[in-house]
């Protein structure tokens, strides 16, 4: 993309994001820009910082900065984050907003509805890895999610958006209602799509081509001994080593991928395994910017087993951000 463009400053709030970041867009842009080797070299990316705030019990500040000089990525981008845990259940507890500065002069850009680019951006890197990893010669039919949360639904559109292939979506989740309301969510969005609620995540694991978790759980909600030959599974809920979405079985048996380096240090399936000894770094077959530039092997086989482990990082944030300032300007002036 072109070089940060002279215009004024702009508030993009989540309805227009889902306008500029269409998943289509949003995944390709991803993959071309982390398949960039000068953009996955140049974008710098230090380590959040967290701050406990005394306002409230247990509330913190999260701040992630990340910056790229390169003239197709010229910006800066701070996410923040707050954590009030205690409010009310009308008041979501977590809330985000992304700053976009020019990197060539530091002026204030853009001010981005850090929550809905979240949850498009993490949905989006999900469906890149699954398209990347997914069997060229046996297009993936069935889509199994796990979790009904906020981001449940972004992960069912962003694979359909992915793989036109799938035709049939089975959705688990442990309070019943919250999974029954994604599944009409999704078929008013896709009348043509089969869709339908299980009642155990090992029946919609044994039936799945894609299975798609997205939980806050401590203990496995797929055992990997239920994966169909071929199968591929994307990790998406758990960011600190006290969470885990798969047993060890998974990794045993699937050849694993992560977005980032730091999956290792705060996934907690990857790092249970590494201390009982069920994986070791070298077992890792690659990043996900490693996938999108070819420079290492993804899918080997038809009926391989791959996992997809992503924890998020700015990265991902700031390509996004780029993608919806700039579509903003562009059909700002075209209009």
């Amino acid at each position: 993309m072109a070089a940060a463009p002279s215009h004024p400053f702009v508030y993009i709030d989540a309805a227009a994001l889902h306008s500029l970041l269409p998943f289509p867009s949003l995944i390709q842009h991803l993959r071309a820009g982390l398949a960039h080797p000068d953009l996955s070299a140049g974008i710098q990316c230090p380590q959040r910082v967290s701050f406990p705030l005394p306002t409230a019990p247990s509330a913190a500040l999260l701040l992630m900065p990340s910056w790229c000089a390169h003239p197709s990525l010229p910006y800066l981008a701070l996410k923040a984050v707050t954590s009030f845990p205690s409010n009310s259940p009308r008041l979501p507890s977590v809330h985000a907003a992304v700053s976009l500065f020019s990197s060539a002069t530091g002026s204030p850009l853009a001010s981005v509805d850090g929550s809905a680019l979240t949850l498009l951006r993490t949905a989006a890197v999900s469906a890149l890895a699954a398209s990347l990893l997914a069997s060229p010669s046996r297009p993936p039919s069935v889509l199994a999610l796990a979790g009904a949360g906020a981001l449940a639904p972004y992960l069912a559109e962003a694979h359909l958006a992915a793989l036109p292939s799938i035709s049939r979506v089975l959705v688990w989740n442990r309070t019943r209602s919250k999974s029954a309301a994604l599944v009409a969510r999704i078929r008013d969005a896709h009348p043509g799509l089969d869709v339908r609620e299980v009642d155990a995540m090992d029946e919609a694991v044994a039936a799945a081509d894609v299975v798609s978790c997205a939980t806050g759980s401590r203990e496995p909600v797929v055992r990997g001994e239920l994966l169909r030959p071929g199968a591929h599974l994307d990790l998406v809920g758990s960011f600190t080593p006290a969470m885990r979405e798969c047993d060890d079985e998974a990794l045993r048996r699937g050849r694993v991928f992560i977005d980032f380096e730091a999956a290792m240090e705060e996934a907690g399936e990857l790092v249970g395994a590494v201390q009982r000894g069920v994986l070791r770094r070298s077992d890792v077959a690659g990043t996900l910017a490693e996938l999108a530039a070819g420079t290492v092997e993804g899918r080997r086989s038809d009926d391989e087993i791959t996992v997809f482990k992503s924890v998020g990082t700015a990265v991902v944030d700031l390509l996004a951000a780029q993608l919806a300032y700039e579509t903003h300007v562009a059909t700002t002036k075209n209009a």
